[in-house]
């Protein structure tokens, strides 16, 4: 009897901030590769979210999240702001959990080109897993658009730590619709590390039957985070003004919202809508909607182009985020989706855009959305894994 090779073993660091779009997309990417065979292991340093790894183990550091736009203040889950004692704690915690796991891949969502803040607990990791004697295979898991940098040299830092620490950069996204070089400029110093996976969509939604969950209903969604309930007042107010007033309209509150804010949403809900968290048939929900309403991360906004459901993209803007509309109108020039304005944003100017959005064709994008797959090919080339 011939004895299988143990699964080779990841240990995948995320850390979200403010919204969970770093963690929904890290679990998209997890479930698939515990699907391809691999030993994953999830360390989470956001607030504590249920989330579905696939079976992964999920490690929860003691938990930080920013307190402004700027993600300049970060705090406890006391909400004290962390000290140097607690940075010591959690990269302790993170070097013990290295030295336990023993991986043969030591993953990153967006560091190095984010989470910056972080440095004091992933310098060390990576230090420790650079002069092991058996190092890891070291990969930046990061999304098609950076943020723009405001401050001279970050993008050198940047380009210095990957040439530094890691084997690959894998970007989650498709060149044909924007490359990494539109917003990190150091893109020609590490093509030969480079590699385009397509974008990571969960793509578990279910179309129909009739009486599915969405139907005929218009799904408004602020995200997985603390930001965007003015979306949903407006949405509300919007609703009519709209020829699908007599609709249902579901409001979908962030995970993280405080539940005084979910309490005045539902105050303010009138007959026909119906305000609740976050659901985990989300993309169930936007395969049979009439219309989708939603901010325009990451994740949402990929949904939605494999649902092929008619949509309105408001993407945020607050604080120093140019990412979501600079998708957002990457895609609005291909006539997929309508797109909104954060900033002075009204009920009248929201209804207008419902109304373009509903007379036109469902959000349909040639755009390569099989990133979850090629990743895992990736990964199983790079660590001797393919079949």
């Amino acid at each position: 009897m011939t004895n299988m090779p143990a699964p080779k073993k990841i240990l995948f660091y995320v850390q979200h901030l403010l919204g969970i779009g770093h963690l929904r997309r890290a679990a998209t990417l997890t479930r698939n590769l515990v699907r391809a065979g691999f030993d994953v292991t999830v360390v989470s340093g956001g607030q504590k979210i249920e989330i579905d790894m696939g079976g992964a183990r999920l490690v929860q550091l003691p938990a930080t999240r920013a307190t402004d736009l700027y993600f300049k203040v970060l705090v406890d889950e006391e909400g004290e702001q962390i000290d140097d004692d607690w940075r010591q704690k959690r990269a302790n915690i993170l070097l013990d959990l290295w030295r336990e796991v023993k991986p043969d891949v030591l993953m990153f969502e967006l560091f190095p080109f984010g989470r910056r803040q972080m440095r004091f607990e992933l310098l060390p990791l990576l230090d420790a897993a650079k002069t092991d004697d058996h190092p890891p295979v070291i990969i930046s898991s990061v999304r098609d658009i950076l943020v723009a940098q405001n401050k001279p040299g970050r993008n050198d830092e940047m380009l210095s730590l990957v040439e530094t620490y890691f084997n690959y950069v894998l970007v989650h996204g498709d060149p044909d619709l924007i490359s990494l070089d539109q917003t990190f400029p150091h893109t020609s110093r590490i093509h030969d590390r480079l590699f385009y996976t397509g974008y990571v969509v969960d793509q578990t939604g279910v179309k129909g039957p009739s009486g599915a969950p969405g139907e005929d209903e218009i799904i408004v969604s602020s995200g997985g985070g603390a930001v965007g309930t003015d979306l949903l007042k407006t949405a509300m107010k919007a609703r009519a003004l709209s020829s699908a007033k007599n609709l249902t309209w579901r409001m979908m509150v962030g995970a993280t919202v405080e539940d005084s804010v979910f309490d005045e949403l539902s105050s303010l809900a009138p007959d026909g809508v119906i305000v609740e968290r976050a659901r985990t048939d989300f993309t169930t929900l936007l395969m049979n909607c009439t219309l989708s309403i939603s901010q325009g991360g990451y994740n949402t906004v990929m949904e939605v182009l494999f649902a092929k459901c008619r949509a309105v993209i408001v993407p945020y803007a607050g604080g120093l985020e140019t990412e979501q509309t600079l998708r957002a109108r990457l895609l609005a020039q291909k006539g997929v989706l309508q797109i909104a304005d954060e900033k002075g944003l009204t009920a009248e100017i929201l209804a207008a855009k419902i109304e373009e959005a509903l007379s036109g064709p469902p959000a349909t994008a040639q755009i390569d959305t099989n990133g979850a797959a090629k990743s895992v090919e990736l990964i199983k080339k790079w660590t001797g894994s393919a079949s």
